[in-house]
């Protein structure tokens, strides 16, 4: 037996390990026996032997100590992800937060604002220089265009954290993510266009077309992240037709040269002969004008003059030879000399009017003093001195 019996004999008393046990069986033990032991055990261990109270203190302290650890700070270039267990529970802004003590509750702290840079087709060299060049990436680079032509493409995805939470923890390495959707979207955009506009004038609409679908995809997977710029770095042909296609180039730019050329001579001398042509339209209109007008002048004179001559003949007829012999003679030099039929006189009347035009300084008219005198002329029947 584990105890040891005090007593023996019938009726005799036997020790237990509850104590003495009596003719009614074994007695219960002290609780406050047990108790009282129990604390002077437990103020052995304590350094100094101090009492209940100072445990309580420092169990108070701990615990003030883990909940004030749930104090965090997110920076102004920061979003808080909070975790529950490993669980993502909600997302805070920067400044002064609380989340439920460790291990209950963690804090994760990534920068958002930071801008991001995925290289497509090729890599930068690790470390700068002049002379260093960027390695290529012909997996990546080399695309197919909607004309069934290859290009070689390099090009640089510019992107920030929009969403802390969702970036964690909706997609499967993040950055990876990005750059597969970036390069896809990009092969979808080539293939949708030409060589020859991919190659010259139609980056810019590349740009943005690839950014705006690389976003919705992002946006579709709730990947958290914001696209900030699409820039190409290089649009050539692959390497081994490119000398070819740059005397193809260089073939265009002649045709375009000699086609604007040629612009500019039609612009010059299309304007020019229909300035002529106007010209020339307006001098036919106004000789036009001219001739049917003189010869409506003439017309209405020659009316006239024939209703005049039905009034009076001879006076007409006369008229009508003075104005004749006026237009035929009326710029030669002329001699009048006046002498009636039959005058035996033997005088010549003479009147040199050059002469006397010349005297008098080209006025035409005779001064009174240097006239000669002449006999007055003799009339003939019809009262008109004969030339």
């Amino acid at each position: 037996m584990p105890w040891k019996n005090q007593g023996g004999g019938p009726g005799g008393g036997s020790s237990g390990p509850w104590g003495s046990r009596g003719p009614s069986g074994p007695q219960p033990p002290n609780l406050e026996d047990i108790l009282r032991e129990s604390q002077d055990r437990f103020r052995s261990f304590l350094p100094g032997g101090g009492g209940l109270r100072s445990v309580m203190i420092i169990l108070l302290i701990a615990v003030a100590a883990w909940l004030f650890s749930g104090v965090y700070k997110v920076n102004t270039d920061e979003q808080g992800v909070v975790l529950r267990f490993g669980k993502w529970v909600r997302t805070t802004q920067p400044g002064l937060h609380y989340h439920l003590p460790g291990p209950i509750e963690s804090v994760i702290t990534p920068a958002v604002t930071r801008i991001n840079k995925i290289e497509v087709g090729f890599r930068s060299p690790l470390k700068p220089g002049k002379n260093t060049p960027s390695r290529q990436v012909p997996e990546e680079a080399l695309m197919l265009t909607g004309d069934e032509n290859i290009v070689d493409i390099n090009f640089a995805l510019f992107w920030r954290i929009k969403n802390a939470g969702e970036f964690l923890f909706n997609i499967r390495n993040p950055e990876a993510t990005v750059k597969s959707v970036a390069e896809s979207a990009m092969r979808e955009t080539i293939g949708q266009d030409r060589l020859e506009p991919i190659l010259t004038k139609g980056r810019g609409e590349i740009e943005e077309r690839t950014k705006e679908l690389i976003q919705s995809v992002l946006n579709d997977y709730g990947a958290g992240v914001e696209v900030s710029q699409v820039k190409l770095e290089k649009v050539d042909p692959p390497e081994p037709v490119l000398n070819a296609f740059r005397d193809v180039q260089a073939a265009k730019a002649d045709q375009e040269t000699l086609q604007n050329q040629a612009l500019a001579y039609r612009n010059n001398i299309v304007p020019k002969s229909r300035g002529e042509a106007a010209q020339i339209t307006q001098e036919a209109e106004a000789y036009k004008q001219e001739i049917v007008a003189r010869a409506t002048g003439d017309a209405k004179r020659f009316i006239s003059v024939y209703k005049a001559y039905e009034v009076a003949k001879d006076v007409t007829k006369r008229r009508m030879y003075l104005e004749a012999m006026e237009e035929v003679v009326g710029d030669l030099n002329k001699v009048i000399i006046d002498v009636p039929a039959g005058d035996g006189t033997g005088v010549l009347p003479y009147l040199p009017l050059s002469e006397l035009l010349k005297q008098e300084g080209g006025t035409g008219t005779p001064s009174p003093a240097k006239r000669p005198t002449q006999p007055a002329p003799d009339r003939n029947k019809s009262g008109e001195s004969s030339k």
